[in-house]
């Protein structure tokens, strides 16, 4: 699934475990998608929840003869009932009622004895517990990929020889044959052409370096496409917009198991070592939300109510953002922002503790050995001056520019590759991205090192002991003002160094829109960080130049003498680096909260809030989605975004089904129909739910009731019910008529039966109707006149006519 289109066609979803009558369970066609062939057996990761229960068999019904009573067989629930299928969305009233009736008792029956109060204790903390375990294992999944991202990067360009475990940094940091200047190179790391050919001069050996690269690349990116198309389709993409469909209440099984956990956190360092233009940052959300709910399983107030299991999703991603980032308020305004659906008061302090246990954790780890959470950590003390505002605006309109271009370019690659025939060839698609990416990036130092490495490269200020090319000054040690170094005019690795980083943007801004969607795990927080980093380093080194050689400017002389230290190229980095982020991913609060987080300099929250906002602005301007909702929509997902305004004046009439000249709504009596009618409904419709009216005459409404229930409800009762036949008749109403002797059992299912489904008239005007939705988590709501039953809107209409109103393709909309 993910962004790989198509996952859908390597794996078929077959509803085997009932009765043969049973068909789709979407609100409207789910069996009718072009190409896609639906099959809701459950092979997936996580059973849903009625496979985990067992069968009541305690049930003692009556025979023919007992015709005077009707059999409620719901006095006892039923396993499955109130669960819902594959690809469809959850009630999220009646799930919150639930919790709430299932609070409540716990809370009267605590007062009884005092083992029920210690239930009702543990209760209340296994949220909490939930949390710090959630905590532990993101945190601990993070560092391992770290560790071995970090490695197998280095594996590409040689080999230790005291401890083929050991990355380069660590093998070489015992090493007694190793000076300062010259701290990379030491005799323990080999490089492939040293083991091959025993040397590491001349051209052959940069040929065999080069050879050895690319070979290593092609086969980390093999393995990566493989394992997830053979085992786990799921684990592809960045995982972020399916989760922001899952929290607004779709359900999509599998997407966040076991096998999910285990391929995309395997194959997520595979991705990364190949040296593809991705980053981890993404996939860590989708990594810590497997974990999660897999973990929701251990306590039944989460594995039984799919609410509450958001509630944990949200937490969740949270603390994913703080492993990538290493910035746990950052995660949590994260969640808020961009991700969750419903947050509530209570989510907000169990994400961030949940954030703060999957930091402390990775710190633990210390995966870096610098004491930090990420590598690109840094440090500025120079202050900025109000002028330098104008460049850093000008990094935000870069950032917007970037972001609106990479969206557009990027949903056309991946619609291409969705509707025509290089869909079905992924792992082709991989090698030759991967292929493509290693010959043009292994001739520049800037785009052969690891993104994260660029980052951390770009970020950093130069000091005394640097020996980076972008440090190399003249005049190198001139500390004229008492250890700082100030402005001073650029030597030759700097101009080499710009050259090969204007290349290296190119490269990065190019070869990221045909990476972003591929079938591996890819996310692109660090491709668009790396994109804004090498322009705003380019820019600062601009400016630097600039104030040393014209100081005398009216622009500059107020506030940069010569000598004094100006300008710092690393901060025109970081901001141009948040800048090109928020337009992609149009985040502003938190992104500016983690660019604060990295660089624990409180000074500069004004220069980053400023490019954050332009850069949001001018993405805005040009395309109102950002990239994670345009592939939401690119993928047909029923996500009802809460941050646009709805402004067209259209009614719920026009909306609702069934529509003039379309047949009659599909509705059930409360008290005239039969076993047999019901299940004739069932198998000639594929509607998830039929309204229930007093009769056919009347249209008045009773309720509503969910297919799946029905299905499930009559199936068990045929089971343990004796005498129930086709023609026995199906109540919903508290009491029934007498029934003349030796009459089938009648079937009472009032329980299943939603008393107070939400309505409202057919003159609301749309844009309420569409408030509803949003604030309730609404999947259906019916429609009525003067009490009559009309019709009803489901969440899928009311995308359509979002659609329709944009002027986009409503039958995009693919799932319910």
């Amino acid at each position: 699934f993910s962004f790989c289109t198509g996952a859908m066609d390597n794996r078929s979803f077959q509803q085997g475990s009932f009765s043969s009558f049973r068909s789709s369970s979407s609100d409207e066609d789910l069996m009718d998608i072009p190409g896609t062939a639906m099959d809701f057996s459950m092979r997936d990761d996580v059973p849903p929840l009625d496979r985990e229960v067992e069968e009541d068999k305690s049930y003692n019904g009556g025979g023919i003869g007992s015709s005077n009573r009707i059999m409620d067989f719901l006095e006892e629930p039923i396993p499955g009932v109130g669960t819902y299928d594959d690809f469809n969305t959850i009630d999220w009233v009646r799930e919150k009622s639930r919790d709430r009736d299932r609070h409540r008792e716990i809370t009267n029956k605590s007062k009884e004895s005092t083992w029920a109060l210690i239930h009702s204790v543990s209760d209340a903390f296994s949220g909490w517990l939930l949390m710090l375990l959630i905590g532990l294992l993101s945190g601990s999944l993070a560092g391992l990929i770290d560790i071995s991202a970090h490695w197998m990067t280095d594996l590409k360009e040689g080999i230790c020889t005291g401890g083929f475990w050991f990355n380069h940094e660590h093998c070489c940091w015992n090493s007694e044959h190793v000076t300062f200047e010259d701290r990379d190179k030491c005799p323990e790391w080999n490089s492939w052409s040293q083991l091959i050919i025993s040397t590491d001069e001349g051209a052959f050996a940069y040929i065999v370096n080069y050879f050895m690269y690319v070979l290593w690349a092609l086969l980390f990116a093999f393995l990566a496409v493989s394992l997830v198309k053979v085992f786990a389709p799921y684990a592809c993409g960045s995982g972020i917009p399916e989760i922001k469909t899952i929290l607004s209440g779709f359900i999509i099984r599998g997407y966040l198991g076991k096998w999910t956990l285990v391929i995309k956190t395997i194959t997520l360092v595979l991705a990364v070592s190949s040296g593809l233009s991705l980053g981890k940052e993404g996939p860590l959300v989708h990594v810590a939300c497997c974990c999660g709910n897999i973990l929701c399983h251990c306590f039944n107030k989460y594995r039984k109510n799919e609410a509450k299991r958001r509630e944990v999703l949200s937490a969740a991603a949270a603390a994913g953002v703080s492993v990538a980032f290493g910035a746990p308020i950052g995660g949590v305004l994260f969640s808020l922002e961009e991700v969750s659906y419903y947050f509530p008061l209570k989510t907000l302090w169990r994400s961030f503790f949940a954030a703060l246990v999957a930091a402390f954790t990775l710190r633990s780890i210390n995966p870096f050995g610098n004491s930090r959470l990420v590598l690109f950590y840094v440090e500025f003390h120079t202050p900025w001056h109000l002028f330098e505002l104008v460049p850093f605006i000008l990094l935000g309109i870069f950032g917007g520019l970037w972001g609106a271009l990479f969206i557009r370019t990027n949903i056309a690659w991946c619609r291409k590759r969705k509707t025509t025939q290089l869909g079905k060839y992924p792992v082709v698609e991989v090698l030759v991205v991967t292929a493509i990416t290693a010959i043009l990036a292994f001739p520049n130092e800037y785009t052969r090192m690891s993104t994260s490495e660029l980052i951390s490269e770009l970020f950093n200020d130069c000091g005394l002991l640097d020996s980076s090319k972008l440090c190399d000054y003249e005049n190198h040690f001139n500390t004229s003002k008492g250890g700082e170094l100030p402005d001073r005019p650029a030597g030759r690795g700097v101009y080499s160094a710009m050259w090969q980083l204007a290349l290296t943007l190119i490269l990065k801004i190019v070869i990221t829109i045909f990476t972003f969607g591929m079938k591996i795990p890819s996310g692109l927080f660090i491709p668009s960080m790396a994109v804004g980093a090498i322009a705003g380093r380019l820019l600062g080194v601009g400016m630097e130049q600039l104030a040393y050689y014209h100081h005398d400017w009216a622009i500059f002389n107020s506030w940069c003498s010569q000598g004094a230290d100006c300008i710092t190229p690393g901060l025109y980095a970081m901001v141009g680096a948040a800048a090109c982020l928020g337009g992609v991913t149009r985040m502003t609060v938190s992104l500016v909260v983690i660019m604060f987080e990295l660089t624990g300099g409180l000074e500069y929250i004004v220069p980053l809030m400023a490019a954050a906002m332009t850069s949001k602005w001018v993405a805005d301007a040009l395309g109102r989605e950002g990239i994670y909702d345009a592939h939401i929509r690119l993928n047909g997902y029923p996500f009802l975004e809460a941050k646009e305004e709805f402004a067209h004046k259209t009614l719920a009439m026009d909306v609702m089904k069934p529509r003039r000249n379309d047949p009659l709504l599909t509705v059930l009596t409360q008290d005239s129909m039969t076993v047999e009618d019901i299940e004739t409904i069932i198998s000639e419709t594929t509607y998830s739910g039929f309204p229930v009216v007093v009769s056919r005459e009347s249209q008045r409404l009773v309720g509503f009731v969910l297919r799946r229930d029905l299905i499930i409800s009559i199936e068990n009762a045929r089971k343990k019910q004796d005498g129930v036949v086709s023609t026995s008749i199906i109540y919903f109403t508290e009491h029934s008529p007498p029934m003349p002797p030796y009459t089938p059992p009648t079937l009472k299912l009032r329980n299943i039966l939603d008393l107070s489904p939400f309505t409202v008239t057919d003159l609301t005007p749309m844009e309420i109707v569409v408030d509803i939705f949003r604030k309730l988590g609404l999947r259906q709501c019916l429609v009525t006149h003067n009490g009559r039953l009309l019709g009803i809107i489901t969440k899928k209409d009311v995308l359509k006519h979002i659609a329709q109103m944009a002027n986009q393709d409503p039958d995009s909309i693919l799932f319910n």
